[in-house]
């Protein structure tokens, strides 16, 4: 098996994938493991799938212009 090394994580980020490894009972290095095998096993297929259902989830709800709101982040 390949081996990874990571470089110049914030200490933030490595306090939060510990508290996600405790939660899910889990070491540090099978919780990261975990995490990439998942990420990298989502294909086109299921990519749009997951599309499909929150496009499901989020009908009929109003969301602002995000043009909008980024110009008046710049404007303040």
């Amino acid at each position: 098996m390949a081996q990874i090394l990571v470089r110049n994580l914030e200490p933030a980020v490595v306090e939060r994938l510990k508290d996600r490894a405790h939660q899910h009972g889990r070491s540090l290095q099978k919780e990261v493991l975990w995490i990439l095998t998942q990420t990298a096993g989502v294909g086109f297929d299921e990519a749009r799938r997951l599309s499909r259902q929150w496009r499901k989830r989020l009908a009929g709800r109003d969301f602002p212009d995000s043009a909008e709101l980024l110009r008046e982040d710049r404007d303040r």
